[in-house]
């Protein structure tokens, strides 16, 4: 038992941390699953991830999502922004399609080429402002974008800063899109983990309530030192990181 609350403990913190800055969050929980071996339930750990970092988002930005006077508009291009991915991904996770991608050696090339276009993306000019120019033809190809996360080692937060700085967004309001557009993609993968675990009867235990309060832990701090750093410097440092990683996996899975 103590075993499985250190290996949660473990998920929780890459979970938490991935998932919201440039680097998949996907390709590194099952990059250290598979290294270390771990024996959690993966199908409950993932919902429980999943939640955690849920409800770690809508508490952060609480006052722009509930504050519908000011800003009526947001939850309907969130909807938008996310319908490319609930339609695509429901497609690859009830045909299994998305298994045959769960691999090292994708996760490699994904984590690599993604790195190098984020690179190209933060070099646009900055010409357009969140509260101004994020019009539904803009989110909608944002949302588009955001269907590639699908893969692991592309980074739906990754992929997201990628388009809205190729449309000029800067840093900032950058990521807080990637931040939006996370909502309705964790929403549908804790729903659809829920339905699974009812239906599979798996037993949810005291591991579930501890990998989902990490979890929000972790990701509120994450959101919240992630803007203060995307508001003073550029992407690199992120982008070096999924080189270096790339070539990690690489000289795993070819040696």
């Amino acid at each position: 038992m103590n075993s499985q609350y250190f290996e949660t403990f473990i998920l929780s913190i890459i979970q938490g941390v991935s998932e919201f800055i440039p680097v998949s969050s996907s390709a590194h929980l099952i990059l250290f699953s598979k290294i270390n071996n771990f024996n959690i339930s993966s199908l409950q750990l993932d919902i429980s991830l999943h939640l955690g970092s849920l409800i770690a988002i809508i508490f952060y930005f609480r006052k722009d999502l509930f504050n519908f006077t000011k800003n009526k508009s947001l939850a309907i291009l969130i909807i938008v922004g996310s319908i490319p991915l609930i339609i695509i991904g429901y497609i690859f996770y009830s045909t299994g399609l998305i298994d045959y991608f769960r691999n090292l050696k994708i996760i490699a090339w994904t984590t690599l080429i993604f790195g190098i276009l984020l690179y190209f993306s933060d070099r646009s000019q900055i010409k357009n402002k969140l509260d101004i120019k994020l019009s539904y033809k803009n989110i909608l190809i944002i949302g588009l974008f955001q269907v590639l996360a699908i893969i692991p080692g592309v980074s739906r937060s990754g992929i997201v800063i990628t388009a809205s700085r190729f449309l000029n967004f800067d840093r900032t309001d950058s990521s807080k899109i990637a931040f939006y557009l996370s909502i309705p993609a964790l929403g549908g993968a804790s729903f659809l983990g829920l339905k699974d675990i009812f239906k599979t009867g798996i037993i949810l235990n005291s591991i579930f309530i501890y990998s989902i309060i990490l979890s929000f832990i972790i990701s509120y701090l994450t959101i919240k030192y992630f803007l203060v750093y995307v508001k003073n410097f550029n992407l690199n440092l992120f982008i070096y990181y999924r080189i270096l990683l790339a070539l990690i996996l690489f000289v795993i899975v070819y040696n």
